[in-house]
């Protein structure tokens, strides 16, 4: 399962993320635990609702992704708070970066956080890097090394200069040298605004500084009040829609985050219905037909025969499967296929 870690300095609301990502209840305040903690939670994904209301299964099995929450590095906190706080992202798939942007307790200055984290990273990459090349130098006689040295150079200049490793432009010899080696700044990110009612609005001036900040930077920038976001998920789901018209948004800041940490993973959900469950399988964005059947059951990706494939805007608006086929929707597709992201797919295979 994909993991993201939430991090961010205490008080920053991280916690409180956590809690309403993964359904936990974790206690939260200043470092109150000194161990990070692990939770999945679903993919929020309306398309398995209206699955379900068509094809009435047993159970309805959305996409998952699991989120860490590691405990806050103090400013001026100690080296082993440091070391154990690089050791804990360099396990995770993804990070979500989680800045105070609510003014009742300090003036905020998410910006000044998000350098922060973004310089301590960018050090302890420079570092790798640095000693990587510094290896490849003494072992001149290994077989080719110019390729990896010459991607190393450049991304030390980029870290040097600031910039993420992952927006180092590599050619494909250079990233197939590079394969394996994976830097904390080329790790996905997300910066979160957890702001009041002042900070949330996109004229605010805080606002728009974080939101400038993570556009130069290439980064995504989801914001929401993590206190609205409990009250919302207190509400039943007839309340919620609701209460999310009245305030202009289509979904919550929770499920705007799941999804943008799904497609920054680079993952899409192909779907199967049918009267035992209706489910989301998460692949890799680009996947063929046969290995997306392996996400399934190692045996069907064995057996691949075809793949009946209907488009989910298609099945939905034909309104069954039955109409969806008289209309010509579906369609058999081979080994070699995409599988696209809400794709609704049979496998047909033979063991």
């Amino acid at each position: 399962m994909l993991r993201t870690a939430l991090v961010g300095l205490p008080q920053s609301g991280k916690t409180t993320l956590y809690n309403l990502l993964t359904r936990s209840d974790l206690p939260t305040g200043a470092m109150s635990r000194p161990e990070s903690h692990v939770g999945a939670a679903d993919v929020p994904d309306v398309r398995l609702g209206v699955l379900a209301e068509m094809f009435h299964p047993k159970k309805v099995t959305p996409a998952k992704v699991e989120y860490v929450d590691i405990p806050g590095v103090r400013s001026g906190g100690a080296a082993q708070e440091a070391r154990r706080f690089l050791a804990d992202i360099r396990e995770v798939d993804a990070l979500v970066h989680v800045l105070q942007g609510f003014t009742d307790i300090d003036p905020p200055d998410p910006i000044a956080a998000a350098e922060a984290l973004d310089l301590e990273l960018a050090v302890a990459d420079l570092d790798v890097v640095e000693r990587r090349l510094e290896r490849i130098v003494r072992e001149k006689k290994r077989a080719s090394p110019d390729v990896e040295r010459a991607a190393l150079e450049r991304i030390a200049e980029d870290l040097g200069q600031g910039r993420r490793a992952g927006l180092t432009r590599l050619s494909d010899d250079e990233e197939q040298a590079l394969r394996g080696f994976t830097l904390l700044t080329q790790k996905p990110l997300i910066l979160v605004l957890n702001g009041d009612e002042q900070t949330i609005r996109p004229d605010d001036p805080l606002h728009q500084g974080i939101a400038g900040y993570a556009e130069e930077r290439g980064v995504p920038l989801v914001t929401m009040s993590l206190q609205l976001e409990r009250e919302i998920q207190e509400l039943d789901p007839a309340e919620q829609a609701a209460f999310l018209a009245d305030l202009g948004l289509g979904e919550s800041g929770v499920a705007r985050l799941s999804q943008g940490v799904y497609a920054g993973l680079g993952r899409i959900s192909f779907l199967t219905a049918g009267s035992d469950e209706v489910r989301a399988w998460t692949v890799r964005r680009g996947i063929p037909a046969k290995a997306a059947a392996g996400a399934i059951h190692s045996d069907i990706e064995r057996g691949f025969i075809r793949a009946e494939v209907c488009a989910y805007t298609d099945l939905a608006s034909a309104g069954s499967l039955a109409r969806a086929r008289e209309l010509g929707h579906l369609r058999l597709e081979g080994k070699e296929y995409v599988v696209q992201d809400g794709d609704v797919v049979n496998f047909r295979f033979a063991v």
